[in-house]
């Protein structure tokens, strides 16, 4: 039997309302009674922040009066305007999930309070194959004010969605169900698979208890909000340089070469345990929210693992060898985020440390082909004489603090026609922003060596040390 993806409209595959869209394409066709209302901003505002109540819905429930005389034909016409802006206005991770619902073979559905005639031509343009909302009573062409049925809010939701479901012959029991709000409870609770969107208070309580699963569609999958902020922009007030000037002190150049907003992949190269600080610093600086790949080993962590994932990590097992990482990266960049990562994916060891040439991994080059975004390269030096391998913790070092530099260079130019030699591209890009040092060849000494290994390491340490390309990162 088959199975349905429904969606709510306001507040879950959009950010906020819909409702001054459709108010200003019918005021634009010259239809009556469609002038904005009065403190309209501040209704909007708080239904954005909060949600909706019942002391908000009662102007909808008798919104269709306002349609009286309203030609059907002169209102779709409008509505098919104001569709093709909301499908500009859909969430960033909203494509991805009809996407994927459509790939799995389930019907897509859009299940709202607002009237048919509004929302029809929106469900058509994003090739949903029902929409179920209130229903305006027409006659002769001609708008009624009258409805026709029900006022699909709250349980009455429920009722159509189910009534759809039996003529469609679709189990809800299998299906999924997409809402911010607690008064489509009823409706969440009916199917298998509820998620809550950007919840409002009571339905974010209500999902803790019943175990329900809450997404931003803002940001990409597990990463969480407080008080409408991620936790990284709560934390970007204490991401400041002076904050670990025991530690080092830093110099950050080319700051601007990370886009404002919008997709981009950050590469680095890979020096210390102290380089994810680092780029941590330099994302607060450019003002970005970032997604990075990280070992499973973080992620099983009691307690870190869970903010890791929280804070938009994605998990890497690297023996598996599978691509998971890598799509649900590429849905992060393509869902318009900023990813960090090292192409190398682990600190070089031995003699490949003092390398003149950076060695990658293609993970990078992959991603840049997927999903067109920007590669931006970072170059770091001096992160390992704070943080060495050979070191269990950081170095504190009261005076003489070595110095840090962050050095972020223009995009680098990209063939997608090859990962191996855009790969190249990348790590030689990184190594033209290092000092001029990083280039020469170097006869590291035995102790030299010793810091570029784990504690307690025992084998040769000018061992060249075998490491295969992959996607680790």
């Amino acid at each position: 039997m088959p199975t349905a993806a429904i969606f709510d409209l306001d507040r879950t595959l959009i950010s906020g309302s819909s409702t001054p869209i459709f108010q200003r394409h019918l005021a634009d066709a010259g239809l009556a009674g469609s002038a904005t209302i009065p403190l309209g901003d501040a209704f909007f505002g708080f239904y954005e922040r909060f949600g909706e109540n019942w002391v908000m819905m009662q102007p909808a429930r008798l919104g269709g009066r306002a349609a009286a005389g309203w030609a059907v034909d002169e209102v779709a016409a409008a509505m098919a305007d104001a569709a093709d802006e909301l499908v500009s206005m859909l969430q960033p991770f909203a494509t991805a999930i009809i996407d994927q619902h459509r790939e799995a073979g389930r019907a897509l559905v859009l299940a709202t309070t607002s009237p048919e005639p509004f929302v029809g031509p929106l469900a058509e343009r994003l090739g949903f194959d029902d929409a179920v909302a209130t229903r305006w009573q027409h006659v002769d062409g001609v708008y009624t004010g009258q409805l026709d049925g029900p006022f699909l809010w709250g349980r009455a939701k429920l009722e159509a969605v189910r009534e759809w479901a039996d003529a469609n012959h679709v189990r809800l029991g299998g299906s999924y169900a997409y809402s911010d709000s607690y008064f489509d409870a009823p409706l969440l609770s009916e199917v298998g698979h509820p998620v809550a969107v950007k919840p409002d208070v009571s339905l974010r309580a209500l999902a803790a208890v019943r175990g329900w699963p809450v997404r931003h569609l803002d940001v990409a999958d597990g990463v969480a909000k407080v008080a409408g902020r991620e936790l990284q922009e709560w934390s970007r007030p204490f991401m400041r340089p002076e904050l670990v000037a025991p530690i080092a002190s830093f110099e950050f150049h080319g700051v601007e070469n990370i886009p404002s907003s919008g997709s981009a992949i950050v590469v680095f190269n890979h020096r210390s345990y102290f380089d994810p600080s680092a780029v941590g610093l330099l994302a607060a600086k450019a003002g970005r929210n970032v997604r990075s790949l990280g070992k499973k080993e973080v992620f099983d962590a009691p307690l870190i693992g869970t903010l890791a994932k929280w804070a938009g990590g994605i998990r890497v097992e690297r023996a598996s060898g599978s691509d998971e990482p890598l799509e649900k990266a590429a849905d992060a960049v393509i869902g318009g985020e900023l990813l960090m990562m090292a192409p190398q994916g682990t600190i070089p060891r031995g003699p490949a440390f003092f390398d003149p040439e950076l060695k990658g991994r293609w993970g990078a080059a992959r991603l840049a082909a997927m999903t067109r975004a920007p590669v931006i390269p970072v170059g770091l030096w001096g992160t390992e004489k704070v943080w060495p391998r050979s070191a269990r913790l950081p170095n504190i070092a009261l005076r003489d603090r070595p110095t840090i530099t962050v050095t972020v260079g223009e995009p680098v130019e990209l063939l997608y026609e090859d990962p191996d030699d855009d790969t190249k591209r990348i790590m030689a890009a990184i190594m033209e922003l290092l000092p001029p040092e990083a280039r020469e060849h170097h006869e590291p000494t035995d102790e030299e060596l010793a810091r570029t290994f784990p504690p307690g390491y025992a084998g040769d340490p000018r061992a060249e040390v075998d490491r295969r390309p992959g996607t680790d990162t």
